[in-house]
């Protein structure tokens, strides 16, 4: 393989949270990244320092044309809204496959916690048994199955799993986003969805997309299908990611409960509610992956602190005006910070 091969990644859902993270840490490294989008000129007005190409996940042609001449595949596309996630989930993914056996490229895949079911808890390892109660989790153990098959036959793949997302590109589905605050608005009441003394793992994207790229620089090393663990933000007592979100705005929000009420009454009319409800067993019991895999790898992993990592959510979701900042930056200055 070419060293120009080597260096160049074609990221699926390049628009989205993690993609695009993850593709602006390697771009910053020295890759060239190739994208494919549905709309690739409108993509590449926000975003030209990426190659666009014109085509669509769901279409093997598309992804295979896209990956001519790459030697990592970033797959980090998910059907928007939740919609059709059981029809669309899997044959994209297979399309990935067939392009990097294809080509000979490494695949990339974020992972999360779905996987695990409530027998993992609480401190799950890379090779604990997967037993998921969610049709989400059953999908995602499926992605991995598929993945670990393709890796003995030409495509090897690395797969860092994380806690809840949050941070810059996060989107509107995450907890940060839709849960304890509203897009758009300054931070009145915190709605956590969590209860007192239960801990909850969260994983900052920027923090995620430097793990990724660490281990994609030193793939060469890893095995043919290699796992690993994020800690993220760990909230000890299910008040830590709250608070921080209090102390940056200014020390003058409440933190009040999230209205699982309403979760229970739609779910049954709305999927994204249904997710929602399906998912709640994390937040009534704690589970914490343990990165100690991921630390013997790379030495250390990446961790923002906390109430900076909230601070640029909060300002990407337009959640913290100037006189908001100006006050939280004082309020910070006389407070401990909680890293986890």
């Amino acid at each position: 393989m070419s060293s120009e091969i080597k260096m160049t990644a074609l990221v699926l859902g390049a628009t989205g949270g993690i993609g695009s993270a993850v593709a602006r840490k390697l771009l910053a490294r020295g890759w060239r990244i190739r994208a494919l989008n549905r709309d690739a000129a409108k993509a590449s007005r926000s975003e030209p320092a990426f190659e666009w190409v014109q085509g669509d996940a769901m279409n093997a042609g598309d992804v295979l044309r896209a990956a001519k001449g790459v030697g990592l595949i970033v797959h980090a596309v998910n059907p928007p809204g939740y919609r059709d996630w059981e029809k669309l989930v899997l044959p994209m993914l297979d399309n990935t496959i067939a392009a990097a056996r294809a080509v000979g490229a490494r695949i990339v895949l974020p992972g999360n916690v779905y996987n695990f079911g409530p027998d993992a808890l609480s401190a799950p390892t890379e090779e604990s048994p997967q037993h998921p109660v969610t049709k989400k989790g059953a999908i995602r153990v499926e992605m991995e199955k598929r993945l670990k098959a393709a890796s003995q036959s030409g495509a090897g793949a690395i797969i860092v799993r994380a806690g809840d997302f949050f941070g810059p590109g996060t989107t509107a589905n995450s907890w940060f986003s839709s849960g304890l605050v509203t897009p758009g608005k300054p931070v009145g009441t915190i709605r956590n969805p969590g209860g007192r003394g239960i801990g909850h793992q969260w994983a900052y994207l920027p923090d995620m997309a430097e793990t990724i790229a660490r281990f994609v620089e030193r793939a060469d090393r890893l095995p043919a299908f290699a796992v690993y663990h994020m800690e993220g933000f760990w909230d000890a007592d299910g008040m830590q990611m709250a608070e921080a979100i209090k102390r940056v705005v200014g020390g003058k929000a409440k933190i009040g409960n999230f209205p699982w009420w309403i979760v229970l009454l739609a779910a049954p009319f709305v999927p994204v509610m249904r997710e929602i409800k399906e998912m709640r067993y994390l937040w009534k019991a704690p589970l914490r992956m343990r990165n100690d895999k991921l630390t013997a790898e790379l030495g250390k992993e990446p961790q923002t602190p906390i109430d900076e990592a909230v601070r640029a959510s909060l300002v990407a979701l337009g959640c913290l005006p100037e006189p908001y900042r100006e006050a939280a930056t004082a309020f910070i200055g006389h407070s401990p910070q909680k890293t986890g």
